[in-house]
């Protein structure tokens, strides 16, 4: 089994063990950490320069989310995801957010200012060629987007679906230039609610979320 190695600052308060916690959740969903990678709370305690509580916490919480499974008296590993599994994911988000977008009536300018600058943050993190700031910048903008609906239940759905997919891939050539692609999509769907287009809208987004999956089943597939 490979141990993940980490680096941490000895900040153990609750704005530091959020942060440990989306970093190490991205790092699960991109790939970064495998599913033969073992986490150990005391490993990651002493990294982190944090106590073993929160570290536990941290690690039980990604298990309830599905992301990671405990193993008896050594810690926690990824969750194994199959091509079936993440294809049934994809099915289920792109209807949700399609969904999601018909429920947004009004783009109002309070709405649509802190999206574009999420969209921009995006396109920032694409140039820089950071993959984990384009997932959490990413994951900011469509938490925002779907927040409009007005349904807190249908967000949690969302993003938990989010959460669980494996996005195996995101860093290969065809990865790398559907990061690019998507850029100017994430302006597009706020331009075109803005303009009440939410047909339109609903078009793009199932688009925006479908084109990822031939790109994550082959990485999925590829592990074997």
């Amino acid at each position: 089994m490979v141990e993940t190695s980490w680096n941490g600052d000895n900040a153990p308060d609750e704005g530091a063990r959020n942060s440990y916690l989306e970093q190490l959740r991205m790092k699960i969903v991109s790939g970064q950490i495998g599913p033969d990678e073992l986490l150990t709370v005391p490993t990651l305690a002493k990294a982190w320069g944090m106590s073993t509580t929160p570290v536990r916490e941290i690690l039980l919480e990604l298990a309830n989310d599905g992301l990671l499974e405990a193993r008896r008296n050594r810690g926690f590993m990824v969750k194994r995801l199959t091509v079936t599994d993440l294809r049934q994911l994809f099915a289920i988000r792109a209807q949700l957010e399609c969904y999601a977008l018909s429920c947004i009536t009004n783009m109002r300018e309070e709405d649509r200012i802190p999206l574009m600058q999420k969209a921009q943050a995006i396109e920032q993190a694409v140039e820089d060629g950071d993959t984990l700031r384009y997932l959490e910048t990413d994951r900011a903008y469509h938490l925002h987007l779907i927040s409009l609906a007005g349904n807190q239940h249908l967000v949690k759905m969302i993003m938990n679906l989010r959460d669980n997919m494996r996005l195996y891939g995101i860093e290969s050539v065809a990865g790398l230039e559907r990061q690019q692609l998507s850029v100017p999509q994430h302006y597009q769907l706020v331009e075109l609610l803005a303009a009440s287009k939410t047909d339109e809208a609903m078009t793009l987004m199932r688009r925006h979320v479908l084109d990822w999956e031939p790109i994550f089943v082959e990485g999925i597939a590829a592990l074997g």
